[in-house]
C-alpha cells in the first residue's frame, strides 16, 4: 500500500481535515486566546514594571527607616531638621548664604536714557520733524 492510496478513502480525508482543524484551532487559542502568548507577554512586562517600582520604593522605605532612626537615637538629625526646615542659628554662628545663579550668568545692561519698549524690545519708531 503506498502513501497517496491511504488518503483516497473519504474517512481518512474527513479525519485529516479534522486534524487540520485542530491544529488551526489550538495555534489560534495559542496566540491569541485568553491566557495566550500575548497575554503572557503583557503580564510579564507588567511585572517587570512592577518589580523595578517595588525597587524604587525598597531603597525609599530602606533611606526613611535610617532617618527614622537618626531621629530616635542621635541629636544632630534633629539639628540638621532644625537648621534646613526651621532656619536654625545657634548663638554665635554666622549664616552665610550662597547664590546659586551659574557663573555662565551674563548680566544685561540698559541704557536708562534709552527709549527702548522693553515689551516689545524695539526702539520707537522715529518721527519726521522739521
Amino acid at each position: 500500500m503506498s502513501m497517496l492510496n491511504v488518503f483516497d478513502s473519504t474517512a481518512s480525508k474527513v479525519l485529516l481535515g479534522l486534524a487540520i482543524i485542530l491544529i488551526a484551532g489550538f495555534q489560534y487559542l495559542y496566540w491569541f486566546g485568553e491566557g495566550g502568548y500575548h497575554d503572557h507577554q503583557q503580564l510579564t512586562q507588567k511585572i517587570q514594571q512592577q518589580m523595578e517600582l517595588n525597587d524604587e520604593l525598597k531603597e525609599r522605605n530602606r533611606v526613611l527607616a535610617a532617618e527614622v532612626y537618626d531621629l530616635k537615637n542621635g541629636i544632630e538629625a534633629i539639628e540638621e531638621h532644625a537648621r534646613l526646615d526651621l532656619g536654625l542659628i545657634k548663638p554665635r554662628e554666622t549664616f552665610i548664604q550662597m547664590s546659586t545663579i551659574s557663573t555662565q550668568y551674563k548680566p544685561i545692561y540698559l541704557n536708562p536714557n534709552s527709549k527702548v519698549d522693553l515689551r516689545t524690545n524695539e526702539s520707537p519708531e522715529p518721527t519726521n520733524t522739521p
